[in-house]
């Protein structure tokens, strides 16, 4: 299987050093024959390469069978061009590879309930999943810019009704997967293309008489993932209101740097499965970066998601999610989700009490 491997900037490469090494023990003990390559893409493509994507590394991540990416970006290239800046991989990573689904899990494992910044009787049971929409909104809409001479700044939240249908697709096969329940969020009192999108999630819904369905209000869903989040099942919902909905879900977990995401799309590998692109939600923090300060956790589980949906193997994505319990319950700790009473460990050391519970 053939892995390629996008570090990154800042903390990028510690933390996807310690997934590849978890993805190696998989594939001794499991006899998968791993194959991994790299390439470089945002800050560190634009110094090397001139562009935050290189069209070999785009290449090359339409060959793998999956892509494992750490994150971009970073002050040092925040005056560049909005065209040049270092997300600009990402949007093209999702776009080139059609990638219209971003899976958000947010689950508290339970040695973390004290880590929230939320009571123990709130968070504590917390399993969601949110379903982002990643290649349709305002992200991708035109018109956009920043033109005339009084300077007006344009951008255009745009969907069709095939994108919508699509992405409820996906929200309601994972919803059977999990409890049945599927909340969409919008913002239809106020936005046509929300009235848009309501409507036609709601004609999805008939294809799965076993999944109920629910609508909310994009203010009233952020108030309830603080208030009252456990009911919550699976959450659809735009580009714009999963990317900031998704890292609301991820701090009730106790750490940003515990969630991990999965990219799927049209796309198929050579087992017939989604070519995927695996990266944790959390940032490059390159104020932190190469200080061994970084917490590993949310990418290698996104290793595991890559393990469960681009091969398709659940043992040993359940056998990582595990020994990562196991770790947090003997106390070890990264900066991030450290507390009272726990053993205060660096990126790699969190990375080798992993391996050491598979």
């Amino acid at each position: 299987m053939n892995i390629l491997v996008l570090s990154g900037d800042g903390i990028g490469p510690e933390v996807t050093a310690e997934a590849v090494r978890i993805l190696k023990r998989v594939g001794t003990r499991h006899a998968i024959p791993f194959q991994f390559e790299e390439g470089v893409v945002g800050g560190k493509a634009i110094d090397r390469k001139g562009h935050p994507l290189p069209a070999p590394v785009l290449k090359k991540a339409m060959r793998a069978d999956a892509i494992l990416l750490g994150a971009v970006g970073g002050p040092k290239w925040d005056t560049l061009p909005h065209a040049m800046r270092p997300e600009q991989a990402l949007l093209g990573l999702r776009s080139g590879l059609k990638l219209f689904a971003n899976l958000r899990p947010a689950r508290i494992f339970d040695p973390l309930v004290d880590a929230s910044t939320l009571k123990r009787e709130v968070v504590q049971g917390i399993d969601l999943l949110v379903v982002r929409e990643l290649t349709g909104g305002i992200y991708f809409g035109k018109p956009r810019g920043i033109r005339g001479k009084g300077k007006v700044g344009v951008n255009t939240e745009i969907y069709t009704e095939e994108e919508i249908t699509r992405i409820g697709r996906v929200a309601f096969e994972a919803a059977r997967k999990r409890r049945r329940k599927v909340t969409s969020v919008d913002r239809a009192n106020i936005l046509e293309s929300s009235i848009l999108w309501r409507q036609t999630i709601t004609a999805v819904a008939k294809e799965y008489p076993d999944v109920s369905l629910e609508h909310m209000y994009v203010d009233n869903c952020a108030m309830q993932l603080v208030r009252n989040p456990r009911p919550f099942d699976v959450i659809v919902t735009s580009n714009l209101f999963g990317d900031i909905l998704s890292d609301e879900a991820a701090m009730l977990t106790g750490s940003i740097g515990m969630l991990p995401s999965a990219s799927l799309g049209e796309g198929k590998n050579r087992l017939d499965l989604p070519r995927g692109m695996y990266e944790p939600v959390h940032g490059s923090a390159p104020d932190i970066a190469g200080k061994g300060l970084a917490n590993p956790l949310a990418t290698i589980l996104s290793s595991a998601l890559l393990l469960r949906y681009s091969l398709g193997l659940e043992e040993p994505t359940m056998a990582i999610e595990e020994a990562v319990n196991k770790v947090l319950e003997k106390g070890y700790r990264t900066a991030d989700i450290g507390g009272e009473g726990t053993r205060r460990v660096t990126t790699q050391e969190m990375g080798e009490a992993v391996q050491g519970e598979l």
